[in-house]
């Protein structure tokens, strides 16, 4: 635990933006996951539905900073690669 005034609000600080970050990451991550299992299952009509929510949760990682944008487009491209593919 931290001893200094400071690095107790520090502490604090990180805890909440934490608490705040942490939703929106795993959302990104779910969809994600979601769209590469019905792409590998062969589900290529399910995987092209998902790909606009899948698009929308990375854009509001992107939009929050959780993503730095270079990162954000990788992972879109990524995943249209996945539609494309099947």
């Amino acid at each position: 635990m931290p001893l200094i005034k400071s690095a107790i609000k520090r502490a604090r600080q990180n805890t909440v933006r934490q608490d705040r970050r942490k939703p929106v990451k795993s959302l990104m991550k779910t969809m994600m996951k979601k769209m590469e299992d019905a792409a590998k299952a062969g589900k290529r009509d399910e995987a092209v539905a998902l790909l606009p929510e899948t698009y929308k949760a990375i854009d509001m990682a992107e939009k929050i900073n959780i993503l730095h944008k270079n990162n954000a487009a990788r992972k879109k491209a990524r995943m249209a690669k996945l539609c494309a593919a099947k």
